[in-house]
């Protein structure tokens, strides 16, 4: 129904900043629930923020204040504007999205590091 492929991961300094993009394809992108997860090595997998349909967002007390999620429907794409980044933010980030089923992407690796 939907596919969904992460970029913008990569190595930044602490207090750094990046974007990460999902894009969508196969289906209607707009009725879906966006959200980011991320995977530390030897940790749980752990929701950091979603989006709804409707454009409300909701956000990791970890990452409140620091994260942004938005979304940009004609361009099928998700985002996930990281500021003020800190080496425990380094892991691999998964784009889901939802509507009745769950679709995840492959993942994209942050690595937070001096």
């Amino acid at each position: 129904q939907v596919q969904l492929v992460e970029s913008g991961g990569g190595l930044v300094q602490p207090g750094g900043s990046l974007r990460l993009s999902c894009a969508a394809s196969g289906s209607i992108f707009s009725i879906y629930a966006i959200s980011w997860y991320r995977q530390a090595p030897g940790k749980q997998r752990e929701l950091v923020a979603s989006i709804t349909s409707g454009g409300s967002a909701n956000y990791a007390d970890s990452v409140k204040g620091r994260f942004t999620i938005s979304r940009d429907n004609a361009k099928n794409t998700a985002y996930l504007q990281m500021n003020s980044l800190k080496p425990e933010d380094t892991a691999v980030y998964y784009c889901n999205a939802y509507r009745i089923n769950q679709y995840w992407g492959q993942g994209t690796q942050v690595t937070v590091s001096s």
